[in-house]
């Protein structure tokens, strides 16, 4: 005996109506953002490299935590 599934309830008549279910926006957005900062690393390793030494990453968060705090 198979159980109904829980994304579909049942009606007058035996017939199924579909319960709608949404994903969230950043449910898609993050894991493709994720994918190609990967694949542009993978594709030109040597240019993930900061140039001159110097690292974006600390004026980056800084600019975020700026931007969180107001």
């Amino acid at each position: 005996m198979s159980a109904p599934s829980p994304a579909s309830t049942p009606v007058r008549g035996g017939v199924h109506q579909h319960v709608s279910s949404r994903l969230p926006w950043w449910g898609l957005v993050l894991p493709i953002l994720a994918f190609v900062i990967l694949l542009a690393l993978m594709a030109e390793p040597a240019q993930a490299q900061p140039p001159g030494g110097q690292s974006a990453v600390g004026p980056l968060l800084d600019s975020l935590r700026f931007l969180l705090s107001h």
